[in-house]
């Protein structure tokens, strides 16, 4: 019997640069995980093929997928790290078909300490090239929306953190193939309704991380969004502000199919020994958000 409610599928992101990624895979798919995100922090330092095979005996005949790769850097930059990135993105690009992934998730970089305008000539030079060589290999890229405590004037690591910078990205760069890895919670950090987006950027939407927010409108009535003290937490999803069962309802009106990955490390609370409690808190969350467990109609 098909179940029609993992056309959204809940999983987790798992840290490829980590010692032995497959045995943290086997440890973690009896809680119930659905998809896994494979991701590098700024450096690919693994053979690729040997980690596609290693995960994939890990998940076994489990019904697990890894439809989406992370590579997280700035690949704008020229530094030696920034050009290792760049390195990492074109690997995973030409090795996605290893692991059965047909989307690699990132930040699209950004010329440090500069306005989001002065990316764009850099962007348009680097992602063209990236994008027509994941069109060759039937791949899509998709841009997190994480400011990396960036703005409009300045910051490092991505340009693509608001929806306005989203217009002038896809304008310059009108790639069918091009679109965004996003959640909710980096769109709150910055007191943006997340809902309206799905309706109007959803067929942008190519992979969605399971992040939430809790807004501490308490703290911003007294010390503002700039003071010392944090206005905004990042959370496991069940523990912030957001209805995923809006979010999720509203990604099936759009005719969103995927993986809502949970992305975990940033719950001030749930973190450290409670770090996989969270998690399968937030699975379980999700799950429920989805609509529970599938149940075929009668007759």
């Amino acid at each position: 019997m098909s179940d029609p409610a993992k056309d959204i599928r809940i999983g987790t992101m798992i840290k490829a640069n980590a010692e032995d990624p497959a045995g943290y895979v086997r440890d973690i798919l009896p809680y119930g995980f659905e998809s896994i995100e494979p991701f590098f922090w700024q450096v690919m330092n693994k053979d690729l093929p040997r980690l596609a095979g290693e995960l994939q005996e890990a998940i076994g005949d489990a019904d697990v997928t890894m439809s989406t790769l992370g590579m997280f850097g700035n690949p704008l930059e020229r530094t030696e790290i920034d050009t290792e990135t760049l390195k990492g993105w074109q690997a995973l690009i030409d090795n996605a078909h290893h692991f059965g992934a047909t989307t690699i998730a990132g930040f699209t970089g950004r010329l440090r300490d500069q306005p989001i305008e002065a990316s764009l000539p850099r962007y348009k030079a680097v992602w063209s090239d990236l994008a027509k060589r994941a069109a060759d290999n039937g791949v899509r890229i998709a841009f997190e929306n994480c400011a990396m405590d960036g703005n409009w004037v300045r910051g490092d690591w991505n340009i693509a953190h608001n929806p306005d910078a989203w217009e002038l990205m896809f304008d310059l760069l009108p790639a069918d193939n091009i679109g965004l890895e996003w959640e909710p919670c980096h769109q709150m950090v910055y007191l943006i309704d997340p809902l309206p987006q799905i309706r109007k950027w959803a067929s942008k939407f190519f992979h969605v991380h399971g992040k939430d927010a809790t807004i501490r409108w308490d703290v911003i009535r007294e010390h503002g969004v700039l003071g010392k003290e944090p206005c905004v937490f990042m959370r496991t999803p069940g523990f912030g502000d957001t209805n995923w069962t809006d979010v999720i309802s509203e990604l099936r009106l759009a005719g969103w199919t995927g993986s809502i990955d949970i992305e975990g490390w940033h719950d001030p609370v749930y973190r450290d020994a409670l770090e996989m409690t969270g998690q399968v808190a937030g699975l379980n969350y999700l799950k429920s958000c989805r609509g529970g467990d599938y149940l075929e109609n009668p007759g």
